[in-house]
């Protein structure tokens, strides 16, 4: 997986690129690691997520699977949808 090289970027709203095809690795060994700091309230957040899911959804899944999901939805959104996505508008403050 770490010798595949990036696909070409494309410009605004063209075409299908990485992030339209995204899947999220799931539960599989991770060879990469990046660290990322939350507030109390984030990490709260998303234990809750992680509690809701199993409870309310049959879904036992870690934090760290939550959070990769997360970010191949947001990837994928912001692929297809450029200045309009989701992470574009919030980052603007939209």
């Amino acid at each position: 997986e770490g010798s595949v090289s990036p696909e070409p970027r494309r410009g605004k709203g063209q075409g299908q690129g990485r992030g339209a095809n995204r899947r999220p690795s799931g539960r599989e060994r991770h060879d990469e690691k990046i660290t990322v700091y939350v507030s109390a309230e984030e990490l709260m957040d998303l234990e809750h997520a992680r509690l809701v899911l199993r409870g309310e959804h049959g879904l036992a899944v870690d934090r760290g699977r939550i959070v990769r999901e997360a970010v191949a939805v947001v990837l994928a959104d912001l692929e297809s949808r450029g200045d309009a996505s989701i992470l574009v508008r919030r980052l603007r403050g939209r």
